[in-house]
């Protein structure tokens, strides 16, 4: 017999779930053509907006030849690890313009640490049951199509939102795959079931979705405000509501994820401070309280000025007076971000008798800021205001 015959891949899927894996499946490790000439096209289109990384040669390369990522490596395990869905539904989202919609999977302990931890767990357990193995572990930052593979181990098909959705447990999950040495019978790949859905793609608030299966990062709102950071494109602000890290609509609307349950135990741990925070208290951190308040949070990557910079546009776009004077003070804000999209906040709320009060201290940062594109956008904001009756 074969080490591939001799392999108890249920074994595996208990050893897989008992490490928090939901969802445990192998391939072998190649990336079928379609999924590396979509990407590549994608990157030719610019879609992968300031992530450059993303089109760097040698990481392309990789990405296209999984084989790469681990010399003689013969088998990809595919892993699934489920997180606990929105407790709110879209329209109470919407409808809460007073609060900060943050992406579920954020609503508790950074993914990426925690999954890593178990995949290497696993990893130690697995050269106990199947022999000592070369293996490397990855989580989302590697060069590695994960979707694709994901969908050709069977773990899920590739949703036209570009989400792994398995058939019984939906899309919200994080995945991760561990790729060894070891001889693993691959699994079939999974078949697409979206069929003639566009529930997706007719949901996305900044229509970022462009074609069934194809996400533009630049008009995306999980890029804009997270992986963006800079001063985000005027046209897209009232597009965002209140979303202000990440954004699950596409997930939300989806038939799939219609009876989707929360795992227990949740391993990331969600916190309910992170579940539609109000808006203007989050405004009011300033540098230690921002890194205490989301301490071992996936929210830290933004760093305060890119965070409060989405609240900014958040507050906004919450027609709430009551905004007013947090996003005045922010106009002497150390971060020049905050600053800028903090003049485009006041021009959006500057309504009857607060329009004089805010256009005077608009009036006043334009004098003193030495910030160019914090500058121009105050200089729009101004004439924003006097354009309105």
């Amino acid at each position: 017999m074969t080490q591939m015959q001799t392999v108890d891949k249920a074994a595996i899927r208990d050893l897989a779930k008992a490490h928090g894996f939901e969802l445990c499946r192998f391939a072998r490790p190649e990336i079928p053509e379609k999924h590396a000439d979509i990407y590549e096209a994608w990157i030719e289109e610019g879609m992968h907006g300031e992530m450059d990384y993303m089109a760097e040669a040698s990481r392309m390369a990789r990405r296209r030849e999984p084989g790469s990522m681990l010399e003689g490596v013969r088998t990809v395990i595919s892993l699934g690890m489920r997180h606990t869905p929105p407790p709110y539904s879209l329209n109470e989202m919407i409808r809460a313009s007073d609060r900060g919609a943050i992406a579920a999977y954020a609503h508790g302990n950074d993914y990426h640490e925690g999954m890593k931890k178990r995949l290497k767990a696993l990893a130690v357990k697995l050269d106990r049951m199947l022999g000592e193995h070369d293996q490397r572990v990855y989580v989302d930052t590697a060069p590695v199509l994960e979707h694709a593979l994901a969908e050709k181990a069977g773990l899920g098909w590739q949703g036209k939102h570009t989400l792994t959705i398995n058939r019984q447990l939906g899309s919200w999950m994080m995945l991760g795959e561990l790729f060894t040495t070891a001889e693993i019978a691959p699994d079939e790949p999974a078949s697409n079931h979206c069929g003639t859905c566009s529930a997706c793609i007719d949901i996305c608030p900044t229509r970022a979705i462009v074609a069934p299966y194809t996400v533009d990062a630049r008009r995306c709102i999980s890029y804009l405000t997270i992986e963006f950071r800079g001063f985000i494109p005027r046209e897209m602000r009232p597009l965002m509501g209140n979303r202000i890290f990440g954004c699950d609509d596409c997930q939300m609307i989806c038939p799939w994820n219609r009876y989707a349950t929360a795992p227990d135990p949740d391993l990331l741990i969600p916190r309910g401070e992170n579940c539609l925070p109000e808006l203007a208290s989050l405004f009011e951190l300033d540098e230690a309280s921002f890194r205490n308040r989301f301490r071992k949070s996936p929210v830290r990557r933004v760093k305060r000025a890119g965070f409060l910079r989405n609240v900014a546009i958040a507050l906004g776009n919450s027609g709430d007076e009551h905004a007013v004077p947090p996003l005045l003070r922010a106009l002497k804000d150390v971060s020049a971000l905050v600053r800028g999209h903090a003049a485009w906040a006041l021009a959006r709320l500057a309504e009857g008798n607060g329009k004089r009060e805010i256009m005077v201290h608009l009036r006043e940062g334009e004098t003193i800021e030495n910030n160019p594109k914090a500058l121009e956008e105050i200089r729009l904001s101004i004439n924003e205001i006097k354009g309105k009756k």
